[in-house]
Order: structure tokens, then sequence, then C-alpha cells
């Protein structure tokens, strides 16, 4: 990991998110009550100062019948996992146990961005037991690292049959499955067998199938598994005292779904059992505080004062992820206290950013003026997601602010759009203000409030001038002209 470039961890960061959003609606889809497993898994976010190592769980489990599922995203669909030589760690199915499944969904590339992908509405599913069951028989291929740009981590392939088009099942042989394109009926064959290896057909003639599905391979693959809906609150309350650590993770994260007096007993525990792995009781303290109780406060101001960042950091974007006033006010009292850890200021305003609590204006507004930009640039991204439901709010922050704050302000008001030409009119109080004005309006599409510029023009000419001037050269096609 640590070896990777930004860009290119970036990009993969954001593929297997990517993927992994598609499996948790494809599960939905399903039947299933799906929740996020491993924290991170569907997000984009990166923390470059401060590295949190997290229990090793699958991304995605199911507080219906318990499964859980990895979810393995694709630029090009194939059976495939890395695996490290060095730590067992990471290790292609460390925490996976044989039930668990593992998902594979193709993702492609739709812009220019690193974050610019999207994933195939077409999941398939493979349990974890045959596919070590094939490492076993050694019906698998095995490449070795590649250097120091992938973390010295080797690939395993189950070997398979992939469609590279749609179209229809035409014949399975021996040797061979014969197939017919759709569109033009054109018939292609793909070999049943790979380097001595044999497949096994998943089809048979007549079926229709599309675009990258898995037609033979040594382990089974469908595209779906029933949700037997058979986990109950008291296989969790047991679960929550396992001798497995990922047992004990994922019952805790599973309770806040439930209700009753012995849940609400059995987390109060858990998070007072000092001897536990923090993670777990975070994620005990967490399910009480989603299901409303106030037993994990003092627990949370604790660990916001924890020895290791890592356990403050994990702490604060938990709370992000608790869409109540205690949370918010925790997460506020975070960004304001100047002796934290800069980057643990930066993840309170995230977190902030991702509750969307219109309490927290005052806080985010307010760091504008902090001398770490990290602390800064955070908030601003958070009062942007806040602004596409609080944005006359924040507008009315803008006369009284400094330089600073009016640029925070700006920047998020320009990216969400959510303001009116009007709204705008009446903080055009000073020489300045009406400069970032004409920024924000300026940085618009003209299209957007071209019905709206009259106003502008009949209340200050020159910053209406400033904004047909911005609205021309962003229009021009050197607007968006890049050097490289």
């Amino acid at each position: 990991m640590a070896f990777k470039t930004d860009v290119s961890f970036l990009e993969k960061i954001s593929i297997g998110a990517t993927g992994t959003r598609r499996v948790f609606e494809d599960l939905k889809r399903l039947g299933h009550r799906p929740v996020e497993l491993e924290r991170g898994s569907m997000s984009f976010k990166i923390w470059k100062e401060i590295k949190i190592k997290r229990v090793r769980v699958p991304d995605v489990l199911c507080v219906g019948c318990g499964r859980r599922v990895e979810s393995r995203a694709k630029t090009k669909l194939l059976v495939t996992m890395s695996h490290s030589v060095v730590s067992p760690e990471r290790g292609w199915d460390f925490g996976l146990d044989d039930g668990d499944m593992v998902a594979f969904v193709k993702c492609s590339k739709i812009g220019t961005e690193p974050v610019d992908w999207a994933a195939s509405g077409f999941v398939q599913y493979v349990s974890a037991k045959p596919l070590r069951a094939a490492v076993v028989d050694k019906k698998v291929f095995w490449e070795k690292p590649k250097g120091t740009e992938e973390g010295f981590e080797a690939r395993i392939t189950w070997p398979s049959a992939v469609a590279s088009c749609a179209g229809e099942v035409v014949e399975v042989g021996k040797e061979r499955l014969k197939l017919k394109r759709r569109g033009d009926g054109r018939l292609i064959s793909l070999a049943l067998e790979k380097k001595g290896i044999r497949l096994k057909p998943l089809v048979k003639a007549g079926d229709v199938f599309v675009e990258d599905q898995i037609l033979a391979s040594v382990v089974p693959v469908s595209t779906s598994f029933d949700c037997g809906k058979g986990m109950e609150a008291r296989d969790y309350v047991r679960m929550i005292r396992s001798a497995s650590l990922s047992d004990r993770y994922g019952a805790a994260k599973a309770l806040s779904f439930f209700k009753g007096a012995d849940i609400h007993g059995a987390l109060v525990k858990k998070t007072g059992d000092a001897r536990d792995h923090i993670y777990i009781r975070l994620e005990a303290a967490a399910s009480l505080l989603k299901m409303g109780f106030s037993d994990s406060v003092d627990f949370f101001k604790s660990v916001l004062a924890d020895e290791y960042l890592e356990n403050r950091l994990e702490c604060v974007i938990i709370l992000g992820e608790i869409c109540s006033d205690v949370s918010c006010r925790l997460l506020i009292e975070v960004l304001l206290d100047k002796a934290q850890h800069s980057e643990i200021r930066a993840g309170a305003a995230w977190a902030l950013g991702e509750l969307k609590n219109k309490v927290a204006l005052d806080a985010l507004v307010s760091v504008f003026d902090d001398i770490d930009l990290g602390v800064r640039s955070e908030s601003a991204r958070a009062l942007f997601r806040l602004s596409g439901l609080f944005g006359k709010e924040i507008i009315k922050y803008f006369p009284k602010g400094s330089e600073d704050v009016r640029a925070g302000i700006s920047w998020a008001l320009s990216k969400s759009g959510n303001f009116s030409v009007k709204d705008l009119l009446s903080v055009m109080a000073d020489d300045g203000a009406r400069k970032w004005v004409a920024w924000v309006v300026g940085t618009q599409k003209q299209e957007k409030l071209v019905a709206e510029i009259e106003d502008l023009k009949d209340k200050d000419k020159e910053v209406y001038f400033a904004v047909t001037v911005l609205w021309k050269i962003l229009s021009s096609w050197v607007g968006n002209l890049e050097i490289y």
C-alpha cells in the first residue's frame, strides 16, 4: 500500500468503492438487508497522515441472513484476487469464512479523474468454500508479485470463460462452448480448458447471456443467493460474545437493527469491556447511539482523547455515520479544539459534512480563519455538502466574514450552485464581497442564471460586467484547455 502513488491508490480505492456500492444495491435488489461491514469500503476518502489498521472483515453483511460478502471490482472481468506473499493478513481469503460470498463486478472508466468510474449492473457471486477447494486442488493460476508499484502482491486466478459480448448459447460440447453473438448472429466459441485445467460449463444450450457473464469456470458462479432471514437478535447477542473477533465485530454493528432490553445490555457490556478490541467497543458504542441511548457518550469522549491517533480518527469517522445532534456536538468540539491533531480536526470537519446537520454551520465557517490548511479545506468540502440543503443560511455568514471566511463560503456555494442571484445581492457590502460574488456567479453555467442576471445589472454594473467577462472566458474553447 505504501508503495503506490497517490493517483494510483486513489484510482484503486475508487474502483473498489464503486464496485462495493453496486454490490450493496444488488443485495438489496435480491431481498437482503445489507450494511457496510468493513468501514470505508464504499468511500472514496483517503486519510494521508494517520493510517487506520481496521479489523479485516468482508465488505458487506446481510443482517437478515448473516451472510457476508466481499466485493471485488474488476476493470476486466476475471475471477482473480491479489494475494500478499509477505503478510498473511493480506492473503486473498484472510477473514473469509467458507460460507461467505465473493462478488465480482466490472467497473469502467467514465471520465478523466481518478474517481470517475461506473460499475456494471451485472454482479456475480462465488462462495469462498469452492474458491479454497480449487486452490487446494491446484486448479488456479499464480502470478508473481509485480514489484514496488503494486506493493509486492501476487495474483491468483481461478480459470474461467467469460463472454466478451451478449448472445445465446448454441451448444455445450466436451471441449468448447458454441455461442451466437447478439446483433449480427456471428458464431463464436470458447474453450473449456485453460493451460490444462478443465472448466465446468455454467450454462446450457438455449441460455441467453450478457457481456462479462462467466459461462464456465473451475468454481460455481451465480447471479444471486437467497436471504433466509434466519438471523435474529438473540443470534447476534450470542455472536457478540464469540471468540471470533470478526463475529464480535459484525454482531456489534448488526445489533443496532434490532430492539430489546437484552440487546441494550449486551451492547453496554461490550462497550465497557476494556479487554476487547477498541474497534469492536466502538461499534457497540455506535449501535447504542444509533438506537437513541446515551450510555456510550462518555466512552466516545474518552476515545477522542485516546493516546493513539488512529483510534481517535476511527472514532471521528464512526460519529460521522450517526445522524444525531449528540454525534454532531461531539464532532464540533473536536473541530474547534486546536489542541487536537490537525488530521483529527480535519476528519471531524469531513464527518460533519457527512451528517449534513445545520447545527454544524457556525463551526465550519469559523475555522476558515484557522491556520491549518487541511482543516480549512475539509471544512470547505463539508460546507459544500451542507450548502445543497442550507444555501440561504450559509450566505448569511458572508457580510461579516473575513477574507478567508468569504473564500470558503464562496467556494462551497460555487461548487453546489444552490443559490439565487437575489440571495447574493444583499451581501455585497464592500468591494471584497463584490469580488467574491462576481466569482461565485461567474463560475456557474450562464444558462442557469440568465433569467436572474438583470437583477445584478440593476444593482451593480461593475459586478455584472465582471460576471459576463468570466462567462465569456470560461465558455470559450480555452476555458477547460489543459497544458498536457
